[in-house]
């Protein structure tokens, strides 16, 4: 899926990106052949191949919430092995941002590979900005005005707890 996504919004991007999967799809049947992972991530590397063009930028947002299960390999195995396959490219043309919540499977790959990583998980004004959230939907919600004080101030505080940074 993840695949199939960025080669149709990478020729939203360029002609040239267009001309590259109009020659896979024509060398695959014009459809009626299914192609697979690593056929589909060779047609992407053309794309990224070609001269002349400007940055691709890739953001891939909530990988986390990607399933890790409904396959061998899980879909979230399958983005984290194609994020792996661009970030080792090098490719000088390439921008690759990844947000996730701090999962052990996904730290344990991105983190060798990531040039730049930034945590928001625990940072002060993150947790402020969800605490500022839930207090307002909580006090302005049509449902919990409601409610007593003490069972918004309870919702407020289980819900500002367990949001865990996100």
């Amino acid at each position: 899926m993840l695949l199939t996504s960025l080669l149709t919004q990478l020729c939203d991007q360029s002609d040239e990106y267009s001309a590259v999967l109009s020659d896979f799809y024509s060398a695959n049947g014009n459809g009626s052949q299914h192609a697979t992972d690593s056929e589909l991530q060779q047609c992407l590397l053309r794309m990224f191949m070609l001269p002349g063009q400007s940055p691709a930028y890739i953001i891939i947002d909530g990988l986390d919430e990607c399933s890790v299960t409904g396959g061998v390999p899980s879909p979230r195995e399958g983005a984290l092995d194609i994020v792996e396959g661009l970030v080792n490219l090098q490719h000088p043309n390439l921008r690759i941002c990844v947000t996730s919540r701090p999962e052990v499977d996904i730290e344990s790959v991105l983190s060798p590979l990531a040039f730049h990583s930034i945590s928001l998980h625990d940072e002060s004004g993150q947790i402020q900005d969800i605490t500022e959230y839930v207090k307002f939907n909580v006090r302005n919600d049509h449902m919990t005005r409601a409610w007593r004080e003490e069972d918004r101030e309870l919702v407020i505080n289980v819900l500002t707890e367990k949001a865990d940074g996100m």
